[in-house]
């Protein structure tokens, strides 16, 4: 295929490989970022650009156990949903009481949204630990491209805003119109837009993959969502939620964008 070719890259961190130590593991996850740097190995000086997303927090986040209790001061366990009704009755509350508006809020905004429901997850990808670092061969793969091909890799992180989830590389669940970095960046939506294909990979496609490529083809548009190719054999759902990665596969290819696999790349 010619023209320009773009390979984004979402969240292929540690914390989501199915490997020991992992804090949120994705079956399947690790053989599929070994496919995405057999890619990238194998197209070399084809690929003119690659971005590569990074799920980033802290220990302290809406999304993690540290945030909330319930009436006896316990955390809640690992995949727990939390409500509209249960902030609202006090089945869960903020840890700290100064955030408990916005947290009562925010649920509301999530569920007014429709998106994705509250889930309370592991800790995970927490900035400066071993869990938010890129998988070892495909970290290897994407400095050999860099030093073969003379170009950066364009790593872009989310995450950093503590009171709203970020799937979706291009903006958080919630956008806080206070913090630009939960907000689509017009200059990386502009040079994604440059590709004539934009290949896809990453984890999870349940949810970051899936956020991530529906918002883009929002602002993409149209004419231009068919220049999005998922790398099907390289993605794969958070277990419990196959559904929203099937849901997400049926609109989007409604919508125009196409379904490869890795090796069809070559």
């Amino acid at each position: 295929m010619s023209g320009t070719l773009h390979l984004l890259i979402i969240d292929p961190q540690n914390d989501f490989c199915d490997i020991p130590g992992a804090a949120l593991p994705v079956p399947g996850a690790s053989a599929d970022l070994g496919r995405v740097a057999a890619l990238i190995e194998r197209l070399g000086s084809r690929i003119d650009q690659i971005h590569v997303t990074l799920d980033t927090h802290h220990p302290i986040d809406i999304a993690h156990p540290g945030w909330w209790c319930d009436a006896a001061g316990a955390a809640p366990p690992p995949f727990t949903v939390i409500s509209v009704a249960d902030v609202e009755t006090g089945v869960w509350r903020a840890r700290d009481p100064a955030r408990q508006p916005r947290s009562l809020n925010y649920v509301r905004a999530l569920a007014a949204r429709g998106r994705y429901q509250l889930v309370v997850w592991p800790e995970h990808c927490l900035l400066g630990g071993w869990g938010h670092s890129v998988e070892p061969r495909l970290f290897a793969a994407l400095g050999g491209w860099a030093r073969r091909e003379l170009k950066q890799v364009n790593y872009v992180q989310k995450g950093m805003n503590e009171a709203t989830e970020h799937y979706s590389a291009i903006q958080a669940e919630v956008p806080d119109e206070g913090d630009p970095h939960t907000l689509p960046d017009p200059r990386w939506i502009a040079r994604l837009a440059e590709a004539d294909t934009l290949l896809v990979a990453g984890e999870a496609l349940s949810h970051c993959v899936a956020a991530t490529v529906r918002d883009l083809a929002d602002l993409l548009g149209p004419a231009q969502i068919g220049k999005l190719v998922l790398l099907s054999d390289c993605a794969s759902p958070v277990p419990g939620f196959e559904a929203l990665g099937e849901r997400f596969l049926a609109d989007l290819t409604a919508r125009g964008m196409k379904l490869t696999r890795a090796a069809a790349w070559c």
